[in-house]
């Protein structure tokens, strides 16, 4: 949640932003607001400011998979003739004398500069070395390196391994770049979907490219040229961040509603976002017959809701049939044995592990073995998590297979979820009352009051004695469990006539 810091967020507010169940939420001016893609609207290709020929196109990350895939585009293409290139290591990059050659039998100069965009000095040594009659007009940064952890792991090394080719270059080159207006007619950062949707496993990277996307929007808010392209996943000869992903890896992927991004269609949307005034893009195709199934499942990302829309009454069936199905699951597992519980657990999660991963069945799942292990990774985790959120009823972290490393850790895990022992209630429900007395003690009623509150706490306790069992007390912990300290202060207040 983050808020306008135009005053304190009131009370109201808040939890009015809370109860939305939004993932992300902003408070403006006292409205509260979710984000949602919407579909951006671009320029005809013909209507789209075209490359100054006669210009530098600087390119960091020049010996990368995307760095060199749009050097040569820009210069197949758009008729760019000079391009600066820099890489750490420069010429003598791998990579390096096979791209020259390829730019020059397209009849464009490659100039390479050995320069980590990182250090300032350094790149305002480069950027002053561009002669008067090529001036700087555009800077594309596609520079960027993968550290992936769970948050625990994530040193300030570790971050700053991620941070730095990314945010501390784009900081530098935004930087020493403001004074080259007008010739300066693009400025395009290539972020990530990661830093718009997250992803187990990379905090790090997240953030580093969520820097970029709101460093775009600072430069458009000074009317500086500027667009960052939050890439969806690229399956490109040569890797790039996601690697060659083969076709089992690719229909899992388009199961979870977007597709994989091939040169070809990065090239085209490259191209189309020239034609935007949009600071943010984000470029990626997506699969809507999946994020349709997803919608009516009511499992559809908050991102999404503003492209995809279910049918009220099919959201509310599949929402109905999947409680149906985890109460099912409930109601079976409390009439097992423990033994019996975790074998019934140990299948299910194994049956969902076996579909994600494109397994024939679930016993070809090895419970010992860690996801990691299997080839597991931040997107494959997120699948897992939400068909075990609509096949269990529970509520799981994003961080499921990085917290339980294995189908046995998930097991032992879920039973506790799914049916919470006696103990647990019985001490959630004692936190609960502790925290009702706290309420009682600071409260100040007159005698009438006094009288009425006193009353009523006789006849819950009556009603407890007489009425309810053993069996029912981890119902009520449940439904203490879930309110917050307003809900008391409210339940106090409606009940006993306390302002």
């Amino acid at each position: 949640m983050d808020t306008d810091g135009q005053g304190e967020a009131t009370q109201k507010t808040v939890a009015a932003a809370l109860a939305t169940g939004e993932p992300q939420t902003a408070i403006r001016d006292g409205v509260v607001r979710a984000p949602r893609l919407a579909r951006a609207a671009v320029a005809a290709e013909n209507q789209a400011p075209a490359w100054n020929p006669d210009g530098t196109v600087l390119i960091t990350g020049a010996t990368g998979t995307l760095g060199t895939l749009f050097a040569k585009h820009l210069a197949t293409n758009h008729a760019v003739r000079h391009l600066l290139l820099l890489s750490r290591r420069g010429d003598q990059a791998p990579g390096a004398s096979e791209l020259t050659a390829e730019l020059t039998a397209l009849g464009a100069e490659a100039h390479w500069a050995a320069c980590d965009a990182a250090d300032r000095t350094a790149l305002a040594e480069v950027i002053e070395s561009i002669p008067t009659a090529h001036p700087l007009t555009a800077v594309i940064h596609t520079a960027g390196v993968l550290d992936d952890g769970v948050i625990a792991s994530l040193t300030p090394e570790r971050m700053a391994t991620v941070a730095r080719p990314k945010a501390d270059a784009a900081w530098n080159l935004h930087e020493l770049t403001r004074d080259h207006q007008p010739d300066l007619a693009a400025f395009v950062l290539f972020s990530s979907a990661s830093g718009v949707f997250g992803g187990p496993g990379q905090g790090n990277y997240a953030a580093a490219n969520a820097f970029l996307d709101a460093l775009a929007q600072h430069r458009t808010a000074q009317g500086l040229p500027a667009t960052s392209l939050a890439w969806g996943l690229w399956s490109v000869a040569g890797g790039g961040m996601g690697g060659e992903l083969d076709e089992a890896e690719i229909a899992r992927i388009r199961r979870g509603g977007v597709g994989v991004l091939t040169a070809e269609s990065g090239l085209e949307l490259f191209d189309a976002a020239r034609g935007s005034d949009e600071a943010l893009l984000v470029p990626l195709p997506l699969e809507m017959a999946a994020l349709r199934a997803q919608a009516g499942s009511g499992m559809l990302p908050a991102l999404f809701r503003g492209l995809v829309r279910a049918p009220a009454r099919r959201a509310a069936e599949s929402a109905a049939a999947a409680a149906a199905g985890a109460e099912a699951l409930r109601e079976r597992l409390g009439g097992l044995s423990e033994p019996e519980r975790e074998e019934v657990l140990l299948e299910l999660v194994c049956t969902q592990v076996a579909a994600v991963l494109g397994y024939p069945g679930p016993e070809t799942v090895d419970p010992a073995r860690s996801f990691s292990e299997v080839g597991f990774d931040s997107l494959t985790a997120v699948e897992l998590r939400n068909r075990l959120n609509a096949t269990t009823g529970v509520r799981l972290p994003a961080t499921l297979v990085f917290d339980y490393p294995t189908p046995n850790a998930l097991v032992e895990y879920l039973r506790g979820e799914i049916l919470p022992d006696d103990a647990t209630a019985v001490t959630s429900l004692l936190a609960e009352l502790d925290g009702l007395e706290k309420s009682l003690s600071g409260a100040a009623p007159d005698d009438e009051g006094r009288s009425r509150i006193t009353a009523r706490l006789q006849a819950l306790l009556a009603q407890w004695n007489d009425d309810r069992g053993p069996e029912d007390g981890a119902g009520v912990a449940e439904e203490l469990e879930s309110a917050t300290d307003d809900d008391l202060f409210d339940f106090i207040g409606k009940e006993f006539g306390i302002s």
